[in-house]
């Protein structure tokens, strides 16, 4: 462990021997699952989560449950027409999303 890891254990120790640390929101609980932000940095992941705890969502999360919501949408399709018309939709929503993905990178890079 770093001299900073002992640092932050030290610290952490310390507060709960305050109490510092009881009666947090959550306290008891498992941790929320985040598996899904494991592509994303700690930064954006926690940018992400205060976003959506403040009800607004960057536009590739609101794309990412609309892709969702339309893949589950076409396996109930049987007609190669409206199966077709449907893929082409779900493209536009894909690529939509890879440009909102670029968008941020791009911003967050500088």
């Amino acid at each position: 462990m770093t001299w900073l890891g002992r640092l932050i254990e030290r610290q952490i120790l310390k507060a709960g021997a305050e109490g510092k640390l009881q009666g947090l929101e959550g306290e008891g609980q498992p941790l929320p699952d985040h598996s899904g932000e494991a592509h994303l940095d700690a930064g954006e992941a926690a940018g992400f989560r205060m976003m959506a705890e403040a009800g607004v969502l960057p536009e590739e999360i609101t794309l990412k449950k609309q892709i969702a919501a339309h893949k589950a949408q076409m396996a109930t399709i049987t007609d190669p027409e409206t199966r077709k018309a449907a893929m082409a939709e779900l493209a536009q929503l894909m690529m939509r999303q890879s440009i909102a993905e670029d968008a941020r990178r791009k911003f967050l890079k500088g």
